[in-house]
């Protein structure tokens, strides 16, 4: 996916606190082929907007700076936020080229119900929200679907077995355990009962053998007694 944002430069010794007041935010931009950051500022409602679509390392923006030799696309790297009020506060862009290759993150989406979950009680056990890829700007997926609904207990997926876009690669151990199915829980709850209810068997079973042996005894005693 790719958006649009436009930008214009900051003007020497402007103050950011001025410019948030004015509906502005700070934004720097790194990597292009100038050896030095380029101090912008950005429309406050129009990040608003891009921030709802767009997700830190995973989305290319095509900035535009007016009256800038440089014009291209980016990568949103930082998004500082206000303290307490949690608004944007500070933005971080990278420039990149369209034929490089990038190391982003991209969210992994689990679809599906397992069997094992379903049909035996199973639980799903997943060990990666997100994945490193490395791929080119236009093919970085906006997420990763694996589908769980094959799945018995027992089962792991691993990195190798994870199926990505054509053109990305997975950054990582491929021996590393994605999601499994594993045995139903049993709750302590459940075992306490269980416990519970094995100690009033064994009770009632001895109590059952000493009343035999002292009707037992009982009815010897009589006996001897005639």
């Amino acid at each position: 996916m790719e958006v649009t944002l436009e930008g214009r430069k900051r003007q020497p010794g402007s103050k950011p606190n001025a410019l948030r007041r004015e509906g502005q935010i700070p934004a720097n931009l790194y990597g292009h082929k100038g050896t030095e950051a380029i101090h912008l500022t950005v429309d406050a409602k129009s990040v608003e907007l891009l921030l709802k679509k767009a997700t830190v390392n995973n989305t290319v923006i095509r900035l535009n700076i007016p009256d800038e030799p440089w014009q291209g696309i980016t990568l949103l790297r930082e998004v500082q936020t206000h303290a307490w009020k949690g608004f944007p506060y500070h933005l971080s862009f990278f420039a990149i080229a369209s034929q490089d290759s990038l190391q982003v993150v991209v969210p992994l989406s689990y679809v599906g119900e397992a069997v094992g979950v379903k049909q035996d009680g199973g639980v799903l056990d997943t060990t990666l929200n997100e994945l490193q890829v490395e791929c080119s700007p236009d093919s970085i997926p906006d997420s990763i679907e694996i589908n769980v609904s094959e799945m018995n207990i027992g089962d792991t997926l691993y990195l190798k077995d994870i199926i990505l876009p054509s053109g990305a690669q997975a950054l990582g151990d491929p021996d590393l355990a994605v999601v499994s199915v594993l045995q139903p829980r049993v709750s302590e709850a459940a075992t306490e009962t269980e416990d519970a209810l094995e100690g009033i068997q064994y009770g009632l079973e001895a109590e059952g053998e000493v009343e035999g042996e002292t009707a037992e005894a009982t009815t010897e005693t009589e006996t001897a007694a005639e």
